[in-house]
């Protein structure tokens, strides 16, 4: 086997030691760390391409997990924060950019009939379950296996198919997906498996008058674009309707890139809530809770609370207005989907010269690679499916020059940049052909051993 390629990652490797003596990890946030010695620092963005502190250059298919829609550094949208700082900050007050981004928002999405802002898409959904509590006077609520609503205790339950026999006729464990989650916590949260109608209206038979609200990513983004069909999610917004659950649609991946409206013009299913936030401003951090107007006015003094200091911060705000607009006005997402075709059709054709059987997810701006003649359309069909493959292939694309996410949950996200610079396409095909050939390699190796 000939050897790996190497970069040099000295510099990295030395700023980690550094930094793990003062942030857990090294890092700011646990998935940002690779091992001791591949978790890079990043010197700086541009477009489609990132730069490491030890000056190697990629072509960046993570996107910070999707928020540099349009690529790193835009000069629109930066110009336009810009303009933002002169208008002075946090003041805990409101300023009249706020009703013309939730204006734009609302002619972009028909079901945000209200518009609240939040700081992050955690901050966003866990507003958006607390409003669903108020609005119905119920706790409990309902999830889809696979799907991922942030870091806040009541989202963080997960079907525990580790050493679950499919054919028990049991539901797998529902497990918490961190230490810290308090255990009490589990009675409130249901959970089913995608695509799977009966199994939906069961729950909703056994618990509907209960429930306050169902969350579902149609397009899960954290479970490798993984796909609702269109008959799930319409049996969820019947159901929703029938026993007086509000159906919230996360779309904090989805939102804004997959289509203008989101994720749920595709379904053409409108939800009683909605949120948003990686796309809605190029990388500034900003979210959107929006959804009917009557559930969205339970946000009042005697209501659901809602708030945060930096909520509607005058910087983000500006950059969310021109970001909304290119995305509203340009033919920005043909781009971005044209491109993540491209992409696709490229990797297909190395894949299918060498007779390896793979599929895809999701959609073309935040798609998942799989190596299966058809790709998982729940969880536990792709929890216990061999990614070993693809696992490998992301270390030698790291390597080669182009950054994906080395857990195989995580889409490939696509930017405009990406689609304006003639080189990206070329280099990341070139860089797949080679870390195929090397993967194969190395499994051939271990056969041997």
């Amino acid at each position: 086997m000939r050897p790996p390629p190497g970069r040099d990652l000295g510099k990295s490797n030395a700023q980690f030691a550094r930094a793990s003596q003062r942030l857990p990890l090294g890092v700011s946030s646990t998935f940002r760390y690779w091992g001791d010695d591949r978790t890079i620092y990043v010197d700086h963005g541009k477009g489609g391409r990132l730069w490491d502190i030890d000056g190697n250059a990629y072509v960046d298919y993570r996107l910070g997990y999707g928020p540099a829609i349009l690529g790193y550094a835009d000069d629109r949208v930066d110009a336009a924060a810009r303009r933002g700082m002169e208008v002075g900050g946090v003041f805990a007050l409101s300023t009249e950019r706020e009703l013309a981004v939730a204006d734009r928002i609302a002619a972009m999405v028909p079901a945000a009939e209200m518009v609240r802002f939040s700081n992050s898409g955690t901050e966003a959904v866990m507003a958006a379950l607390r409003l669903a509590r108020a609005h119905t006077g119920r706790d409990s609520y309902l999830l889809v296996e696979g799907g991922y609503h942030g870091l806040f205790d009541a989202a963080m339950w997960m079907a525990n198919v580790e050493g679950w026999d499919r054919n028990s006729n049991r539901d797998p464990e529902v497990i918490s997906y961190s230490r810290g989650i308090p255990q009490e916590l589990k009675t409130l949260a249901h959970l089913v498996p995608m695509n799977d109608l009966q199994r939906l209206e069961d729950t909703f038979r056994r618990y509907g008058d209960t429930m306050a609200a169902m969350l579902i990513e149609p397009i899960q983004g954290n479970c490798c674009g993984i796909t609702a069909s269109a008959d799930y999610v319409r049996l969820a917004r019947a159901l929703c309707d029938r026993h007086g659950v509000l159906l919230i649609i996360d779309e904090v991946k989805t939102g804004f890139r997959v289509a203008k409206g989101g994720v749920q013009s595709l379904y053409g299913v409108a939800p009683d809530i909605c949120t948003f936030a990686k796309a809605v401003a190029n990388g500034y951090p900003i979210a959107v809770v929006a959804g009917r107007r009557e559930v969205m006015r339970t946000f009042r003094y005697g209501g659901a609370a809602h708030g945060g200091t930096y909520t509607a911060h005058a910087v983000s705000l500006a950059a969310a207005e021109e970001c909304l607009r290119i995305l509203d006005e340009t033919p920005a997402l043909e781009t971005i989907a044209g491109y993540g075709e491209a992409l696709k059709a490229g990797i297909s054709t190395i894949l299918g010269r060498r007779g390896i059987a793979h599929s895809y997810a999701g959609h073309p701006s935040m798609f998942g690679l799989f190596f299966a003649e058809r790709a998982p359309d729940n969880y536990r069909d792709w929890k216990t499916s061999d990614y070993s493959f693809y696992d490998r292939m992301a270390l030698f694309l790291h390597d080669l020059g182009v950054i994906c996410e080395p857990d195989s949950r995580e889409p490939w996200f696509i930017c405009e940049a990406h689609g304006t610079d003639d080189a990206c396409l070329a280099e990341t095909l070139a860089a797949v052909e080679t870390a195929v050939d090397l993967t194969l390699e190395h499994f051939e190796a271990e056969k041997r051993a």
